[in-house]
C-alpha cells in the first residue's frame, strides 16, 4: 500500500550508542558484607544489664583477681628498691587495693560511668625511680627509714600533680582536646594501649614456663573449645574459665613447690615459680584500715613534682584510650567529650586521695580488666561496682588478701596474653567508620602504629636501672617529663596520630569518619548518650552544669 500526501515522513531518530556493559560484580558472589556497628551486639550483658547476683559475685571476683596481679607486680618491683621489707610491701598492696576500690566506685558512679576498674599505673615508674635514686646516697638509720622518706616524697608529688588532672578535666580542656580525635586516631591509640604492655605477657610468663605456658594453653582450650561440649558447659566455661584455670594451675604450682622441684634453681626462678616466695601471708596484718598520712607528713620537692605531672598526663592519655575500648566491649557508644573531661577530672581527685592515703602510684583505667569484659562477653557496670567490695574487703583484712596475692606472677602473665590482645583488637574495629582504602589513612595509621611502638622502645632500651632516660639535660624535672611521656606507646600514638590526621589533607570528610564521630562528641548529639553516661539517682540536679 503506497503513501498518501496526508502522511508525513519523519526522519528516523539518531542512533545512540549503547553504553558499554558494566563488568560483572564478582564481589557479590563472595558472601555477605557487614555494615559498621556502633555497638557490639554479641554481648550477653551490656553496660546497664545485669546477670544474676550469684553470677555477678563470681564475675566481680574475677575482676578483683585480674587487678590484684598488676598490683602485686608493681609492689614487688618497687618496694624492695625503695628499701621496704615484706611488711612494707604488704601494707603498700593494701593501700593500692583500697584506693583502687574507692576510685573504681567513684568512676563508675560519677565519672566515665563505664565498667572500668581503676588500677595501678606503671606510668609512674620513672618518677618513682628518680625518687629512689635521690635517696640512695643519703645516710639513713635503717632501710625502712629510707622507704618511709621515699613514700612520703611520693605522697607530696601525687598531691601537687593531681591538680593538673583536676584542672584539665573539670576545666573541660581535656574534652576539647578529644574533639581532634577521629576513628583514624583511635585505631592506633586503642591498639597500643594493649600492645604497648607486651612486656607483661610472654616475657613475664617466660620466667616460669612450666606454670605460665600450661595456664595459657588451658585457658584458651577451656574457654574457647571445651565450651562446645555441652550447652551448660558453654555458659560456665565462657564466663568462669578464668577462675577454674587459675585454681588448677595454682594447685599445680603448689604441688611443685612442696615436692621440692624448685629447691636447687636460680633465685629468679624461685621468686617466679614458688607459691611461698611472696612472704605476704606471714607479714600482712590481720586487720589494717588505710588512713590519711599513715606514713607521715608528705614531703614536697619541686624536682619530683614535675616528673609526677608527666606521669599524670600519661595516665590520662592511657585512661582515655581504655575508656574507648571499654565502651566498645560493654555495648555502649563512644564516650562524648564532656564525659571524658569529667572522668579525667575525677581521676585527678583520685590522685589527690592517693597522695593523702600514701599510695605508691596513681591509678589509671585498667587495660587488663577491660579485656576481661571481652573475654566473658559481659560488660555489666554492676559487676565492676561489686568488684570494688572485694578490693576494699581484702585491703582491710590483709591475711585473706595475701592468700590470693601468693599466686605466681607467670599465671597472671598468661592471662594478660589473652586480655591485652582483646583490647588491642577492639581498637582495630574503629577503622570500620573510616575509609580503610584511603592511602592517606593508611599512611596515618601506619606511621602512628610504628612510631607508637618504636619511640617508647627506644626510650625503654636507653633508660638505666636508676631511671635516667635518653633525655639528659641539666634540668632533671624536664628530663622526667619527656622521658615519661615518650615511654608510653598510647601517648606517643595520640601525639603522632592527632597531628598527622588533622594536618594532612583528606579528599572527603567521610574518609576520616567525621560524620560518624561528630554526634558522639556532643552532649545531645546522640539519643543514646544519656542512656549510657548520665548520672544515677538524679545526681545531675545537684551538680553545677559546668561539671556535668
Amino acid at each position: 500500500m503506497g503513501e498518501t500526501e496526508n502522511h508525513h515522513h519523519h526522519p528516523p531518530p539518531p542512533q545512540v550508542a549503547a553504553p558499554p556493559a558494566a563488568p560483572p560484580n564478582f564481589a557479590l558472589s563472595r558472601g555477605p558484607t557487614w555494615t559498621p556497628a556502633e555497638q557490639l551486639h554479641q554481648l550477653q550483658y551490656c553496660i546497664h544489664s545485669n546477670p544474676s547476683w550469684p553470677q555477678a559475685l563470681l564475675l566481680a571476683f574475677q575482676h578483683f583477681i585480674v587487678n590484684l596481679g598488676t598490683t602485686v607486680l608493681l609492689a614487688s618491683t618497687i618496694v624492695p628498691r625503695m628499701g621496704g621489707n615484706h611488711g612494707d610491701k604488704a601494707r603498700v598492696i593494701q593501700v593500692l587495693l583500697f584506693m583502687s576500690g574507692i576510685n573504681t566506685l567513684l568512676q563508675t558512679l560519677i565519672g566515665s560511668r563505664l565498667p572500668t576498674v581503676m588500677g595501678v599505673s606503671f606510668a609512674y615508674m620513672l618518677p618513682l625511680l628518680s625518687i629512689i635514686n635521690d635517696y640512695t646516697d643519703e645516710a639513713f638509720a635503717t632501710e625502712h627509714d629510707r622507704f618511709v622518706r621515699g613514700i612520703r616524697t611520693v605522697q607530696g608529688s601525687l598531691i601537687v600533680s593531681s591538680f593538673v588532672n583536676i584542672i584539665l578535666g573539670y576545666g573541660r580542656a581535656w574534652g576539647e582536646l578529644t574533639r581532634f580525635f577521629t576513628p583514624i586516631v583511635m585505631v592506633p591509640v586503642v591498639c597500643l594501649v594493649g600492645l604497648g604492655l607486651f612486656a607483661r605477657g610472654f616475657p613475664l610468663l617466660g620466667n616460669c614456663v612450666e606454670i605460665g605456658l600450661p595456664m595459657l594453653i588451658l585457658l584458651v582450650i577451656s574457654q574457647q573449645y571445651l565450651k562446645r561440649v555441652h550447652s551448660r558447659a558453654h555458659l560456665i566455661l565462657e564466663r568462669f574459665a578464668l577462675l577454674l584455670c587459675i585454681g588448677i594451675i595454682w594447685a599445680f604450682a603448689a604441688i611443685l613447690t612442696v615436692s621440692g622441684a624448685y629447691n636447687n634453681v636460680r633465685t629468679v626462678t624461685k621468686l617466679s615459680c614458688r607459691t611461698d616466695r611472696s612472704y605476704l601471708m606471714s607479714s600482712a596484718p590481720w586487720i589494717k584500715i588505710p588512713y590519711p598520712f599513715q606514713w607521715g607528713t608528705p614531703i614536697f620537692r619541686a624536682s619530683h613534682v614535675f616528673g609526677m605531672i608527666g606521669a599524670a598526663l600519661v595516665s590520662s592519655a592511657e585512661s582515655t584510650a581504655t575508656f574507648f575500648a571499654a565502651a566498645r566491649l560493654s555495648g555502649a557508644t563512644a564516650p562524648p567529650a564532656h564525659v571524658l573531661s569529667r572522668s579525667i577530672g575525677l581521676q585527678g581527685i583520685g590522685m589527690l586521695l592517693e597522695g593523702l592515703f600514701g599510695s605508691l602510684v596513681g591509678t589509671t583505667a585498667s587495660v587488663e580488666n577491660v579485656g576481661l569484659l571481652g573475654l566473658t562477653h559481659i560488660g555489666s557496670r554492676r559487676v565492676v561496682q561489686i568488684s570494688t567490695g572485694f578490693m576494699i574487703f581484702f585491703s582491710i583484712f590483709g591475711k585473706f588478701g595475701a592468700f590470693f596475692a601468693s599466686i605466681p606472677l607467670p599465671i597472671f602473665a598468661a592471662i594478660y596474653c589473652i586480655l591485652l590482645g582483646i583490647v588491642a583488637s577492639s581498637g582495630i574495629t574503629f577503622i570500620q567508620f573510616a575509609n580503610s582504602n584511603s592511602m592517606r589513612n593508611i599512611y596515618v595509621l601506619g606511621v602512628s602504629l610504628f612510631l607508637g611502638l618504636s619511640i617508647p622502645q627506644y626510650f625503654v632500651m636507653n633508660t638505666t636501672g636508676d631511671g635516667h632516660g635518653p633525655v639528659r639535660t641539666n634540668a632533671g624535672w624536664f628530663n622526667d617529663i619527656l622521658n615519661t611521656i615518650f615511654s608510653s606507646p598510647a601517648t606517643v600514638a595520640i601525639i603522632v596520630g592527632t597531628v598527622l590526621d588533622n594536618t594532612l589533607e583528606a579528599n572527603h570528610v567521610e574518609d576520616r569518619g567525621i560524620p560518624w564521630w561528630k554526634p558522639f562528641q556532643h552532649r545531645k548529639g546522640d539519643a543514646r548518650t544519656e542512656e549510657f553516661y548520665s548520672y544515677p539517682l538524679r545526681i545531675n540536679e545537684y551538680i553545677p552544669s559546668r561539671f556535668l
